[in-house]
């Protein structure tokens, strides 16, 4: 089959039937397949046909992708399975189907940005002649580069629509988004398509996806993955991974964070040793002799980020059974020895980091699209032309205010660090909700921004964040916790993941499949 953008120029919208989608079975970890390999159980050629039939099967449901590279998969796949014959593998990744969201150049595939219109996408619409810098290191590595994933309209907004490609529904209820502005690729994780994805973080793309769909994402300190082109949100937008599980997290960054000269702010090579784990988990703070592997670790437990918590009072309620989940988490975290207490930060009101978030994000969808006639500015998605208009309305004086406001959170959120290792909040206050809204149903809000408190001061901080699935709901719709460390301190949010996991206080929340 010949690369396609998903069966179509313009996908489809998804089929809201009441089925989830079948993940038929848990699908392999990177670190599993890459064993399989070595050990000659299974074939890269095999483990990528069956995420081509996962990806298809799933694309009928949910419109996770912009295009599927059956094809170009399939020769990718086949080189690998002859250098895992010849025991020369090109990297840790080597043979893994990974999955590439459609705000990243892709060489030899359009980057569309998840619009219509020409002058957003790189390269005029056409096959774009370099890949960005993680995609370039996980051809290096050998990845397997399956498909390209959904986005809305230059990754704006925190649900999964655009002009381009329709609605992306969530695997667990297609009649349900799931999330953004990666939130084609958090599907194609939970679908099985591939145990990583790349995806992008701008205020939460990566997590709030992550966290609907039952999968982890991790957005790493500013600069730690180079990037290119820069992004119009400047220093807000993050590059990251969608995983199965931390491990997994851990070997895509020990890739993609390697130099690239075209990023000028990257922050040099990984930090010694790397984020793949050793096959002992190191302690992330030392442990002790009663066999407890977070002794030490400091944990600040914030219910709810001093937020009020209901939309009269500038926000939205923390829904009962994500706050229950997550004061469970908390005392997961005490029983594995660290010593977690339940406070907030010091920071501004919700009001007013939303506030400076939104001048420096609306400022940056204006700048990304001001070279636009107006007949192309009449076809952007109509909350994109919203949020561009406000933006350019915006002072250089309320700019670099937001800038202050910026600078203040980050001074205030590194002293908290000195006292804290780690800051535990939910992931966000709701579960997935339905398709084609910008805002849950009811909820009397206007913009994204209100519904995800926790997920956008950190890239104003420019902070590690990792959001964990850590149970259901009611509904049986994945709820997740919010882990942030100090700037520089991704190594251990990871292990810390990984211990969470380890003790089934985390782990994926996959679609099952339907009853027989």
């Amino acid at each position: 089959m010949n690369s396609s953008p998903a069966a179509g120029r313009t996908a489809p919208a998804p089929d809201t039937g009441p089925e989830p989608v079948p993940a038929a079975g848990p699908p392999p970890t990177a670190a599993a397949l890459t064993a399989a390999y070595a050990a000659g159980e299974l074939s890269p050629v095999e483990a990528t046909e069956a995420a081509l039939a996962r990806a298809e099967a799933g694309q009928r449901q949910v419109n996770a992708f912009v295009l599927i590279d059956a094809e170009g998969a399939l020769q990718q796949a086949r080189a690998s399975e002859r250098r895992w014959r010849a025991g020369a593998p090109a990297g840790p990744l080597d043979g893994v189907p990974v999955t590439v969201k459609d705000m990243l150049l892709m060489r030899g595939h359009p980057t569309r940005r998840g619009s219509a219109l020409s002058a957003l996408a790189a390269a005029g619409g056409g096959p774009c002649p370099e890949d960005a810098p993680a995609v370039a290191r996980l051809r290096e590595s050998g990845a397997v580069l399956l498909a390209k994933t959904t986005t809305p309209e230059l990754g704006w907004k925190a649900v999964t629509d655009s002009p381009a490609c329709g609605a992306t529904g969530n695997p667990h209820d297609p009649a349900r988004t799931a999330g953004g502005s990666s939130g084609g690729a958090a599907a194609a994780v939970a679908l099985g398509a591939g145990p990583l994805a790349l995806g992008t973080d701008g205020g939460g793309s990566v997590r709030i996806p992550a966290a609907f769909c039952g999968v982890l994402g991790f957005k790493a300190t500013y600069g730690r993955v180079p990037a290119y082109p820069a992004s119009a949100f400047g220093t807000l937008a993050h590059v990251g991974p969608l995983a199965l599980d931390p491990v997994d997290a851990a070997l895509l960054m020990d890739v993609v964070c390697a130099p690239d000269p075209r990023d000028w702010s990257h922050l040099g090579p990984p930090p010694p040793g790397g984020f793949a784990p050793d096959q002992a988990p190191p302690a992330a703070a030392g442990g002790d002799a009663g066999g407890r592997p977070l002794a030490g670790l400091r944990i600040a437990w914030s219910p709810a980020l001093g937020h009020p918590g209901t939309p009269d009072r500038d926000g939205i309620a923390v829904a009962p059974e994500i706050a229950g989940a997550v004061r469970r988490l908390a005392e997961g975290l005490a029983g594995l020895g660290a010593r977690v207490e339940e406070t907030d930060p010091p920071v501004p009101t919700p009001a007013a980091l939303r506030e400076a978030f939104q001048v420096l994000w609306f400022s940056g969808a204006a700048r990304a699209t001001q070279h636009l006639t107006e007949e192309e500015a009449g076809r952007l998605d109509p909350g994109l032309r919203e949020i561009r208009a406000e933006g350019a309305a915006r002072s250089a004086l309320e700019y670099l205010a937001a800038v202050d406001t910026r600078m203040a959170l980050g001074h205030t959120m590194g002293l908290f660090h000195q006292r804290y290792d780690l800051l535990l909040t939910p992931a966000v206050p709701v579960a997935a909700f339905g398709l084609g809204r910008e805002v849950p149903e009811g909820s009397g809000l206007g913009r994204w921004t209100e519904w995800a408190p926790f997920s956008h001061p950190f890239n104003l901080t420019q902070q590690p964040a990792v959001s964990l699935p850590c149970g259901r709901d009611g509904a049986g719709l994945p709820v997740a916790a919010q882990l942030v460390a100090a700037r520089h301190a991704d190594g251990l949010l990871l292990r810390t993941a990984r211990f969470l996991y380890a003790a089934g206080l985390a782990g994926p929340e996959l679609p099952s499949p339907p009853a027989p």
